[in-house]
């Protein structure tokens, strides 16, 4: 039988509900309960309100109350919905040629650069990769981020990308948060493929994708559209196939070059990340259409590179998630919190639309629609901080990470 739980009380809940998916926030829009207290059942909501009240319900009907000492500001688990935590090797290398003024570029041509995580990551075996994967869930799951977009795209070859999407696979089996797989197998048309990159995406899509189908690793697929990796030409049929087989698209786009926005709208693609390119025109056609728009505030701190528009986005009526980018090149800080939290000095976002940015709207950017919020019929992941007051959590530049963790109902720290 599964028991009902009362949690709290905690003296802010922010949850995050009756918020719209699109637009600029205030903080007078957020609900914020007093005295607050979290009903559940097995791993999902089915209450908020005054602790108090909820207390004497628990009482009557014999609930298991965990009640807590101190004073804490709840919110819903963090989610990051763009990350590339399954690798091997490391690009400390790279790190040090940027600082020393070389070009992205630059670096590629010397032997570093994308493919060299390519040919370590294919070297390493999958339990390596399971295993070092896990790791940083596990780190990430201690911040807060109780569900984590994961992307393959360093193996490049049928064989590689699939032991890389068993991996996560394999990961999330063991792994508390949840790891959502997202095939990147269109990174880059790898150095050695025998052919040019519209041959690359068509094997793709005749030997690689219906494998992913057939052993249902992945329901994501990504493509990274750039002057550095596929054109919007090259991308078009691949998107169109991958969605006709009944995947959910995203794209990489606008990071370098414009025109990866352009046909994520036009392929009707879940998100498109990066974006910090987009000019005029790329906002005011993201803000008219459904997709999320994500912002990697980590990949521009990497590289030194500007922000994605996120204030302009969001005043033009367009939604906005944040994600990592977690990755061993352009982003290996891998610090979700802090990394929303500069990008929201950088671009004067108010502290509901940077907690917006990694709760609902992330959630949405994955097409997932019971997380994100804690409102009833949500699972219940849930993040405490040690405060009274949740304005400092943003204040504190994401630097302090939560005391208290649920997932799925479950304390786990």
């Amino acid at each position: 039988m599964i028991r009902r739980k009362l949690i709290g009380p905690f003296t802010q809940l922010l949850t995050m509900d009756k918020l719209p998916l699109k637009g600029s926030l205030s903080d007078g829009d957020l609900e914020i309960i007093t005295h607050a207290g979290i009903l559940t059942e097995g791993d999902l909501i089915l209450e908020t309100g005054n602790f108090n009240t909820l207390a004497a319900q628990a009482k009557k009907e014999k609930y298991r109350v965990e009640e807590l000492q101190g004073e804490y500001v709840a919110l819903p688990g963090f989610i990051d919905p763009h990350t590339h935590i399954c690798w091997a090797g490391s690009r400390a290398r790279d790190y040090t040629l940027r600082l020393q003024g070389k070009t992205y570029v630059e670096i590629a041509a010397s032997g570093g650069g994308i493919w060299d995580t390519v040919t370590k990551t294919r070297q390493a075996p999958q339990d390596e990769l399971t295993q070092q994967l896990a790791a940083r869930a596990e780190r990430h799951l201690n911040d807060g981020v109780t569900s984590i977009e994961v992307k393959s795209g360093y193996g490049l070859t049928t064989g590689d990308e699939l032991k890389m999407l068993r991996a996560i696979r394999n990961a999330n089996a063991s792994s508390v948060a949840d790891l959502i797989p997202t095939c990147l197998a269109a990174h880059m048309c790898p150095k050695d493929f025998t052919g040019n990159s519209a041959e690359y995406l068509h094997m793709l899509v005749s030997d690689l994708l219906p494998k992913i189908k057939k052993e249902k690793l992945a329901h994501r697929i990504d493509i990274y559209i750039d002057k550095n990796a596929f054109s919007p030409q090259e991308a078009r049929a691949y998107l169109d196939k991958a969605r006709s087989m009944g995947f959910d698209l995203i794209v990489h786009g606008d990071q370098f070059s414009t025109g990866g926005s352009d046909e994520a709208v036009r392929a009707g693609a879940v998100s498109v990340d990066h974006l910090e390119v987009s000019g005029e025109k790329e906002i005011g056609m993201l803000a008219k259409s459904k997709l999320i728009p994500v912002a990697l505030p980590g990949s521009s701190m990497g590289l030194g590179a500007a922000f994605a528009p996120a204030r302009k986005l969001l005043d033009a009526g367009a939604s906005m998630a944040i994600g990592s980018d977690w990755n061993p090149g352009s982003a290996p800080m891998g610090d979700l919190l802090v990394q929303a939290s500069v990008l929201g000095i950088y671009e004067k976002l108010s502290m509901a639309e940077t907690l917006a940015s990694i709760s609902f709207r992330a959630a949405a950017a994955l097409n997932l629609y019971d997380r994100g919020t804690i409102k009833s019929g949500n699972k219940a992941d849930i993040v405490a901080f040690n405060f009274n007051d949740y304005r400092e959590i943003i204040y504190n530049q994401g630097i302090i990470k939560p005391v208290k963790i649920w997932k799925n109902g479950k304390m786990i720290k």
